[in-house]
């Protein structure tokens, strides 16, 4: 049987991969990656920049978009079998990068390229190199003997014990459900219980996000909501099964992110993370958050103030917060998210969704056919002028074996390959939404909108990109903190009459959207952003101080608990586990980064005001946007690229007038 991991296809085979084809193939691919690693650093291999592409990059790019696909379906269609061969290579595909990584006479042929042609090379080109010096600094490749052998054990560790943390998080979330009555289930939305209804005519309720946010903002049934929120926050945790509690993976996570820092020669490792960043190092990021936290709190007090008041005495427990706060939003501005969501069946959105990217960047998008791993997902390919720029899957249901959270992967990168080839980018769009139930279209809450949008923008940046080298075409070079520009600059198009008339038509019916409840959604947009702004600022001090204090990881709770102090004005009760569910920085890439997302949120708020200037669907500013910032990928810096795009240095008043924080 043909191996479909070792096929030279323009796209993975995904239907056909199974368990036992990872092995094999990826044993094969690696040891071509080491041989093509092996000839890139002789002696008479020139130092030459299309040479060492034409040796190291093909064969490593095939490599990794192999386990790319393996990782992939790891995530979405996890299996007993998967997960075990996805671990079994695991190690060694951690041992070979991180290997290359500090291979010093790779790095020494890299200088030399820099040295002998760096003047002459695209500007693309020099970005890519003083990156990969850069890198290859932050990957050990100036350590010797001892400290190199440390350095790449702890890289091999910390890949297992991210998977691992991954893994107990999915596995805790599959792991909890309850059985309802109806009677339990009284407030809760018809979707919600046509979705949960069994056969004996209970309601089977699990921690999926489209079942649990329904239940804990409108359950009557207290006790209900109380008992999905201690099993929501304290998934992975000591309060669950032993074999899913991450406690002990977090603090070895941590230890060992320090350590490695330590052996670089940093006092820190979130001084590692920030390198490569746009923000200076550490000091400059508290800063920012404790500065938007201090013009944040008066409304976040406000907003607790209002929620109490409306509660009228009534108990507010972190389980009655979402509750009532829907209960306010509705008596205030009299619509609720049920009322929405009949408005954004799935298909009406995406086709909206995709009509305003042919609009704005002179792109047509077709569905095509392609190998899948589930059969709700579809395959589209994006065109200009007929000709094929760019592909990307859709993956947009919550189901067992998928990981929770919305985000965008990428199949492959755009590459002027060695050969005169164009490679197309190829994009992974997945999200958790509530399926369709019986013959009707699934129903999207606004927020689900937002997300589908937000993902949709970083596959735009990688799609969209006019370099030609990998390592900086894309998403790729792009530095951490402004990576979420494009995804939060999409997500202001949610809130644009003209966009949600496309956007809209009701299930019943396909009436769009009214424009009262249009205004009423508008009033309501900031809506406890006072509240929602502190606690995304208490999760990346969390992070910015877990990474930035050695020894930090022997007490992580009393640090979350000490940064709770300081900026929080919600604190949850005191079996709050929140930590060892934050995949984003334990099992992602957020480490130290989680900033990034206000940070960016700086960024895109400025930006969008330039349409807001110029006009929504200005095709200029529209031309403006793609040219300078989506086109470039991560081959300029990004604050060169804002400030081509806008012409300034950026702001944070746009930000606060977004959200409503200003005086």
């Amino acid at each position: 049987m043909t191996n479909p991991l070792l096929s030279t296809a323009a796209l993975p085979d995904f239907a056909a991969i199974r368990p036992e084809h990872v092995q094999p193939a990826i044993t094969e691919l690696l040891a071509a990656a080491k041989t093509a690693l092996d000839e890139a650093v002789k002696p008479e291999t020139p130092a030459d920049y299309d040479a060492l592409s034409r040796i190291l990059d093909t064969a490593t790019e095939r490599l990794g978009t192999a386990w790319h696909a393996v990782g992939h379906l790891n995530a979405v269609a996890d299996t007993p079998a998967l997960r075990e061969a996805y671990n079994a290579m695991l190690p060694a595909v951690t041992e070979f990068y991180t290997a290359m990584g500090a291979n010093e006479a790779l790095f020494a042929k890299y200088k030399a390229v820099m040295a002998a042609q760096g003047e002459s090379l695209s500007a693309p080109r020099r970005q890519l190199l003083k990156h990969a010096i850069r890198d290859f600094v932050l990957s050990g490749a100036e350590l010797q003997g001892a400290a190199r052998e440390r350095y790449a054990a702890i890289q091999e560790r910390s890949a297992e014990l991210q998977q691992q943390f991954s893994e107990h998080v999915l596995d805790a979330t599959d792991g909890w459900s309850h059985f309802a009555t109806a009677q339990e289930l009284a407030g809760v939305p018809q979707d919600v219980l046509d979705a949960t209804r069994q056969d004996d005519g209970r309601h089977k309720l699990t921690l999926h996000f489209p079942v649990y946010l329904p239940v804990m903002q409108y359950a009557e049934n207290r006790a209900l909501r109380e008992a999905l929120y201690r099993a929501y926050v304290t998934r992975a945790s000591e309060h669950g099964k032993p074999e899913w509690d991450n406690t002990a993976a977090m603090r070895e996570i941590v230890a060992l992110r320090q350590e490695e820092a330590q052996l670089l020669g940093y006092a820190n490792f979130a001084d590692v993370s920030l390198t490569p960043k746009m923000a200076s190092g550490p000091a400059e990021v508290t800063a920012f958050l404790r500065d938007l936290a201090r013009r944040a709190r008066p409304f976040a007090e406000k907003d607790l103030a209002e929620l109490r008041e409306f509660a009228g005495g009534a108990p507010l427990e972190a389980w009655d917060v979402s509750y009532w706060s829907e209960k306010l939003k509705e008596a205030r501005y009299a619509f609720s998210d049920q009322t929405v969501k009949q408005y954004f069946t799935a298909p009406r959105v995406v086709a909206g969704l995709f009509s305003i990217i042919e609009r704005l960047f002179d792109v047509s998008i077709h569905e095509a056919g392609a190998s899948v791993w589930h059969d709700t997902v579809k395959f589209y390919e994006l065109r200009r002028d007929g000709r094929l720029v760019a592909q990307f899957y859709l993956d947009l249901y919550a189901r067992p074996g998928k990981r929770p959270g919305a985000w965008m992967d990428e199949v492959r990168s755009r590459w002027l390959r060695p050969t005169g080839e164009h490679q197309t980018p190829v994009a992974l769009l997945t999200c958790n939404f509530a399926s369709p139930v019986g013959d009707k279209p699934a129903l999207l809450t606004h927020d689900d909108v937002i997300t589908l949008f937000h993902e949709f923008g970083h596959g735009l940046h990688h799609m969209l990109t006019q370099v030609d080298d990998l390592g900086v075409s894309g998403i790729s070079g792009v530095e951490w903190d402004a990576v979420e520009l494009p995804s939060q600059f999409m997500e202001n198009f949610c809130w644009e009459w003209e966009v949600l008339q496309q956007l809209s038509g009701h299930v019943d019916g396909g009436a769009p959207l009214p424009r009262d409840l249009f205004d009423k959604m508008t009033a309501a947009k900031n809506f406890q952003s006072g509240l929602m702004t502190l606690r995304q600022i208490e999760f990346a001090l969390f992070d910015m101080r877990l990474h930035g204090e050695p020894g930090t990881e022997a007490e992580v709770q009393r640090l979350l608990d000490d940064v709770r102090a300081e900026v929080a004005v919600l604190i949850p009760p005191a079996f709050n586990r929140f930590q060892h569910s934050f995949s984003h920085i334990f099992a992602g890439g957020y480490a130290a980064g989680y900033y990034s997302y206000k940070w960016a949120e700086l960024l895109s708020a400025d930006a969008w005001s330039a349409f807001e200037e110029e006009g929504v669907f200005n095709p200029e500013t529209g031309r403006r946007f793609l040219r300078e910032v989506l086109e470039q990928g991560g081959a300029r810096d990004a604050i060169d690229n804002f400030k081509a795009f806008r012409g300034r240095e950026p702001t944070i008043d746009a930000l606060l007038r977004h959200q409503g924080m200003t005086e």
